[in-house]
């Protein structure tokens, strides 16, 4: 059964204190209305901007840089960094794109590489369950895989009631169902449904939510939510990931499940899906988003790697 879309003409969402959250809003649509090029180099540019605006942001992107690629110069790194922030502004306006540019224009954006993988996936009748990371691309990555694919997407709820709406609602314009982090039984309820689950688990989790598994050689404190699920439905474990490339291109990556997934090894396992999202990153390092604090939750006893 589809959701219906909420809507942001509610009497709260007209009050003064949202007023800037409309003009970022319209601002961001416009761009919807630049040739794609156009507004992904005003993407970049305002990205860039960024770089100097967020200093905050900037030292948690500096301290993730040096922790994953410690055999780079800095100077290396540094670079990288502001390539990231360029990325960032044009995933805002791919963001934009994928919510409200007409179909026509999206998906001859797209070259899909591995949908056989997800129909014989599929042919099993026990659903997939779509990994992915969180790429600046991501939200238009969702967009891309819709007409070939139905699939229903993990979120999480953002604490601002009007961001959340605003996502619920977009979302909602080309999927039938969203599903809750922390909904087990309407995941369970879809993959027996056979309809393929995407979701991003690279996020930080408390210590007795998680368990520590590689990400380029750091520790990090990783849910284990994906080796449980595939045990209990039995549904196969596919790669999941979009590639910005020159020109306002696309690739969408779909690999072949993991062979002899969920093993028997919880720690071993949630290593295993570490390491397929790394992969990924280091095809396109300045693609991810390295602005979070992955390595929040440290081992017992070490200490923060962040300055909180």
């Amino acid at each position: 059964m589809s959701q219906t879309p909420p809507t942001l003409l509610q009497r709260r969402f007209l009050a003064p204190r949202y007023w800037p959250y409309w003009l970022v809003l319209g601002l961001v649509r416009a761009t919807v209305l630049l040739p794609w090029r156009v507004a992904l180099g005003l993407g970049a540019v305002l990205g860039g901007a960024g770089y100097y605006l967020a200093p905050k942001r900037r030292r948690i992107v500096r301290t993730n840089l040096a922790l994953c690629f410690p055999e780079w110069t800095a100077a290396a790194r540094e670079r990288l960094a502001r390539r990231h922030f360029r990325a960032l502004g044009m995933g805002v306006v791919e963001i934009a794109m994928g919510w409200w540019a007409p179909d026509r224009r999206v998906h001859r954006r797209a070259q899909v590489e591995g949908l056989s993988h997800l129909e014989r996936a599929l042919e099993q009748g026990r659903g997939a369950i779509l990994l992915s990371g969180h790429f600046t691309t991501l939200e238009l990555g969702c967009r891309l895989l819709t007409p070939y694919q139905a699939f229903h997407p993990l979120y999480r709820p953002e604490k601002n009631p009007f961001v959340a709406t605003l996502i619920e609602r977009s979302r909602l314009g080309h999927v039938e169902k969203l599903i809750r982090s922390k909904d087990l039984r309407s995941m369970v309820r879809s993959l027996r449904d056979n309809v393929p689950v995407w979701y991003a688990p690279d996020e930080n989790m408390r210590r007795h939510m998680g368990v520590f598994a590689p990400f380029f050689g750091v520790q990090a404190c990783t849910t284990p939510a994906t080796s449980r699920l595939a045990r209990m439905t039995g549904a196969p474990v596919l790669g999941f990931f979009q590639v910005r490339e020159p020109g306002g291109r696309y690739r969408v990556i779909i690999t072949p499940p993991l062979e002899g997934f969920p093993g028997s090894d919880l720690a071993e396992d949630t290593a295993r899906v570490n390491a397929l999202i790394e992969e990924q990153v280091r095809r396109a390092p300045e693609q991810y988003f390295w602005g979070r604090k992955r390595f929040k939750t440290r081992p017992q006893g070490e200490p923060s790697v962040y300055d909180d």
